[in-house]
């Protein structure tokens, strides 16, 4: 573990041997006595294991540059991995707008999303978001194991070392599925704990504003961009319907991430300098992929703009000799509760997520006949 740690260039500390020593002691079924500083300066010499200072302590020699770091080591890193092998991961934060909340919700919630795709755009891993509640109202009965995402509660809607080190097992699982060895790229922070594992290797890169990550280049601005289109078409309508809830925000989430291109997102990986093949720039992003702090407004003034009744629908008696089982066209209103009765089908009983998509693909159809 500890030469895992200082391979990822992670300071490691006596506070942080002490814990991971009790953790694997306990893991083992051996309790042992609290390691003493004795015991740790044994470990150390038996091992030969120069044990880092934390960098705040370091001397800036000793500090390798992130010029360095992303001119030499990082294409060596690269040249060992084929796109679809190299993965990057971050967070970002979404809110979904505020209205009458349910239970375990609060109007206007943030969401942190953690993101994290290939370099080629083939993969786009599910979505895991992050909120402040455990088990809000609107998640009762969902079947979340067979959901196109996951939702998780941590202090603050913010993701926590254990729930990233989750994410992390989660993902060298799916790896393993796939038979795949990857490299994954992230940034160092206290909530990025380092761990070895089977089928992933876990690469932090430098904090340095020369080094923007992937996700940064628009591929979060871009999801948000489509967050944003997709509740602006929803909420006219379903009028009468209420707001959307969380339940609602997790699912255009999902379609969203779907939206972003894999043309977009190898674009901003060559950008950062995180393919094999670096240099292109990425496109540059659309009104939509922009930061927009007045979204909510923006909703408000949409709202108010549409009148949005739906069609009426009845059928006109052309003939009247027709028979009178013919039913009548449904209003928008009845197909747009028919394909909420459908999803929470679904969500209660679906035995994949795959079963999603083409429930997003019938709920896109459905607005481009509405607003046809």
């Amino acid at each position: 573990w500890v030469e895992g740690a200082h391979a990822a260039d992670l300071p490691v500390g006596d506070p942080l041997l002490h814990l991971k020593a009790r953790h694997l002691a306990q893991a083992l079924g051996r309790p042992d006595p609290e390691p003493s500083g004795g015991w740790l300066a044994r470990f150390g010499a038996r091992r030969d294991l120069p044990f880092k200072k934390p960098p705040a302590e370091k001397g800036d020699a000793e500090q390798p540059t992130a010029e360095h770091w992303a001119g030499a080591v990082l294409p060596g890193l690269l040249r060992t991995y084929a796109p679809s092998e190299i993965y990057a991961c971050g967070e970002t934060g979404v809110l979904f707008p505020a209205g009458s909340p349910g239970k375990g919700e609060s109007a206007g919630e943030r969401l942190t999303l953690l993101l994290c795709a290939n370099a080629d755009g083939s993969e786009k891993v599910p979505l895991r978001a992050v909120g402040e509640h455990p088990r809000p109202h609107c998640l009762w009965g969902v079947n979340l194991g067979q959901m196109p995402w996951s939702y998780r509660a941590g202090s603050d809607a913010g993701v926590t070392a254990p729930l990233f080190a989750e994410w992390l097992r989660e993902f060298n699982e799916g790896m393993q599925r796939q038979g795949k060895s990857v490299l994954l790229l992230l940034a160092k922070h206290e909530t990025h704990p380092y761990l070895q594992l089977s089928n992933v290797r876990m690469v932090f890169v430098p904090p340095a504003t020369a080094l923007v990550q992937p996700l940064d280049r628009g591929i979060a601005g871009d999801l948000k961009g489509h967050y944003r289109r997709r509740l602006l078409r929803r909420l006219p309508a379903e009028h009468g319907t209420g707001q959307p809830t969380l339940l609602d925000a997790l699912h255009t989430l999902a379609q969203a991430w779907g939206d972003v291109r894999p043309g977009l997102i190898a674009s901003c990986f060559r950008a950062a300098g995180f393919s094999p093949d670096a240099g292109t720039e990425a496109p540059a992003p659309n009104s939509l992929g922009r930061e927009q702090p007045e979204h909510q407004e923006l909703m408000d003034e949409e709202l108010e703009c549409d009148g949005a009744d739906g069609d009426e629908g009845t059928a006109e008696d052309e003939d009247a000799g027709e028979p009178a089982a013919v039913q009548p066209c449904p209003s928008e209103q009845e197909v747009w509760g028919c394909l909420a009765t459908l999803r929470r089908y679904l969500e209660c009983r679906a035995t994949s997520p795959d079963l999603f998509q083409a429930f997003y693909e019938l709920e896109d159809a459905m607005h481009v006949v509405s607003a046809s």
